[in-house]
């Protein structure tokens, strides 16, 4: 992250020093007054206490209104001597160091006004004073100013922290549905062709058992990529998971040992976008996933309901139930991307027509979002 960089400290200070300076100089020829060397040495010091305003900005202003306060006392030539003395009056204002910039502005008003007085010039403090208080006012606005700058720059910090966060999690959960899921039909498949190899010799079988291993981990390196392409930002995430393609999900899932029946759902309603259908396919995926990695069952039934209240999702199977595995982070997962839309997550028992024991039920609730009077 490339940081700001900020100006030398002698830039503000040399600019100020030939201000005073020269306009002085040119004040004192106005007033045929001859510009002394002590004079010189005080339009020179203010500009040079400007240094000091990054490591100890309360005594830089309080030294600032000293030798400013010198300058009148010694009675040299007016002009544009005091502007050291505002710079850093704000400076410090928006350095923090309030109760010294207060403090020296109130001491240079007091001062001056006692030295108006020694000269007869009482009118003319006050508006002496009237000036040092607007210079107070507006260093106090160039401090709010800058709070609120900083706070909103936190706050983006805060936000951009929170959205990495969101990022990762998303990530996390894409790439354990991916994983967990292709991992588990490989491995099913696998064993049947091992089993075919050992106890059924017939080639097609095996040939078919091979096949969906290759195709079953094409599609997985293909999804893994999609994500890896997210982390090097390659491509944007958009959510790619449709609930057109559950029929092929369902069906990779489906074998000779576990029968898998898919009731799809009608046309779709307006509010069902990219990111509700890429839910309900991961939560079909995940509870496809955990049936063929715990459940030890024969049937398995998938149901997809939509209308314009809510989606509903069934995965239900005539396994040996929820209790035989502790909810890991595949669950956890699809509880945080349900929620993150307003719904549920709920794990019971089946009650699949014809089982002979009670499975497991994971049903998935989303409410349509509600329109904004």
């Amino acid at each position: 992250m490339s940081t700001r960089r900020r100006p030398p400290l002698a830039v503000l200070s040399v600019a100020i020093a030939v201000i005073q300076v020269v306009g002085t100089h040119f004040a004192a020829l106005h007033q045929h007054r001859a510009l002394p060397a002590a004079a010189l040495l005080l339009l020179l010091a203010g500009p040079a206490l400007l240094l000091l305003r990054r490591r100890a900005p309360g005594p830089m202003v309080a030294a600032a209104a000293a030798v400013a306060l010198g300058y009148l006392a010694a009675g040299f030539p007016m002009g544009p001597f005091a502007l050291s003395l505002v710079l850093a009056v704000v400076l410090a204002l928006v350095a923090g160091a309030r109760w010294w910039a207060w403090g020296s502005a109130a001491a240079f008003a007091l001062g001056f006004w006692l030295l108006a007085l020694q000269h007869s010039m009482a009118g003319r403090s006050y508006l002496v004073l009237a000036w040092v208080v607007v210079i107070v006012l507006v260093g106090e606005l160039f401090r709010a100013a800058r709070l609120r700058a900083a706070e909103r720059r936190r706050a983006e910090a805060e936000r951009r922290s929170h959205q990495r966060d969101e990022e990762r999690l998303v990530l996390a959960r894409d790439i354990h549905d991916v994983v967990a899921h292709s991992l588990s039909m490989i491995n099913v498949q696998a064993s049947v062709a091992l089993h075919l190899a050992q106890k059924d010799p017939d080639p097609n079988k095996l040939i078919e058992a091979l096949g969906n291993i290759k195709s079953g981990s094409a599609q997985a390196l293909a999804e893994v990529r999609e994500v890896l392409s997210v982390l090097r930002h390659d491509a944007p995430r958009i959510p790619s998971q449709r609930i057109e393609q559950l029929p092929a999900l369902v069906q990779s899932v489906a074998s000779a040992a576990l029968t898998v029946r898919y009731e799809p759902p009608g046309a779709l309603p307006g509010w069902v976008g990219e990111r509700v259908e890429n839910t309900i396919y991961r939560a079909v995926q995940e509870g496809l996933t955990n049936i063929v990695r715990h459940a030890q069952a024969t049937r398995a039934e998938v149901s997809v309901a939509l209308d314009e209240v809510r989606a509903r999702v069934l995965i239900a199977d005539d396994g040996i139930g929820a209790a035989a595995a502790d909810e890991g982070n595949g669950l956890r997962g699809l509880r945080e991307r349900v929620a993150q839309l307003g719904g549920r997550v709920e794990l019971g028992a089946a009650d699949l027509p014809g089982a002979r024991r009670a499975g497991t039920a994971i049903t998935v609730l989303i409410p349509a979002p509600r329109e904004e009077p």
